[in-house]
């Protein structure tokens, strides 16, 4: 298990890659809880829904709302937990009564799914946050208002996300369940090979359209965009972490031309793979 985190007293936040949770199976805190999977697939049940959360999707629990993690593949995911209580942003929040930022904990609807480049902006504030516990230790009060200060900017980001309009996940138990979860963890297992959904509907014995239709509804994207954001966040992984070619990139997570793969890259991430690349290398 592959663990990094910050606390204090009224915040915790953690990045971390397992198989197994360790919470328990149904808990809750007396604090708002933003959970954000980075990779893998998994199932939260929170109040009285099952949510399907897949890389990408941020989910919003209330205080004292009672939730559970489910893993039905059994596979490594990893996300980020997010714990905070609101007297951490007190001093800073508006006084303007029409600006509430803990509205859509509240809400029925818990679940937003982020574009690309909103994962990244996202992401990177986590990342931001994590790293300000050890880079500046000796100036602990800067370092408390800082965390602060970028809580604060992730919630005004999440309030104009829902404001503009969102996905929600929800799906029940059931046979559709169990069935796109498969499909998931068989992309999940094969992104590098041809996927088309003619040979997904055949293999798992569904047909054509109930299949595309299932498949939107249970995920909140199209099969091929769920494939495309697969590929493009492992392409990210490895323009960041070898020196392959784009083209042996693009090839190796299962694009057929690095015209295509340069394509669905930026429509995905915001910006083309040799900038990503740079960027991130410069860092």
């Amino acid at each position: 298990m592959e663990i990094n985190f910050y606390e204090s007293e009224l915040f915790y936040i953690s990045r971390e890659k397992k198989i197994h949770s360790s919470i328990p199976s149904h808990h809750y805190h007396d604090a708002y809880e933003i959970l954000y999977i980075i990779s893998g697939e998994l199932y939260y049940f929170i109040g009285d829904r099952t949510y399907q959360v897949v890389s990408g999707v941020l989910l919003l629990i209330n205080m004292n709302e009672v939730h559970r993690l489910i893993n039905s593949n059994g596979a490594e995911y990893e996300r980020v937990t997010l714990l905070f209580k609101k007297e951490a942003l007190q001093s800073l929040l508006p006084e303007a009564e029409d600006l509430d930022l803990f509205d859509y904990f509240r809400s029925d609807s818990n679940a937003v799914k982020l574009r690309g480049h909103e994962q990244n902006f996202v992401e990177d504030l986590f990342d931001k946050i994590i790293r300000e516990d050890t880079s500046n230790s000796t100036n602990s009060a800067s370092s408390e208002l800082y965390v602060r200060l970028m809580l604060m900017e992730l919630l005004i980001f999440i309030k104009r996300k829902f404001d503009n309009g969102h996905n929600d996940y929800f799906i029940e138990s059931n046979r559709t369940y169990r069935q796109i979860s498969q499909i998931i963890h068989h992309i999940h297992e094969n992104y590098n090979q041809r996927l088309a959904l003619e040979d997904i509907s055949k293999k798992f014995y569904l047909s054509l359209s109930h299949l595309s239709r299932t498949f939107k509804e249970s995920t909140g994207f199209t099969f091929i965009e769920y494939v495309n954001n697969v590929r493009a966040r492992e392409a990210c992984s490895l323009l960041k972490s070898s020196k392959l070619t784009v083209s042996e990139i693009a090839e190796l997570v299962g694009f057929e031309s690095q015209t295509h793969f340069g394509r669905i890259f930026k429509a995905i991430v915001g910006i083309p793979p040799l900038k990503y690349r740079k960027m991130n290398q410069s860092e």
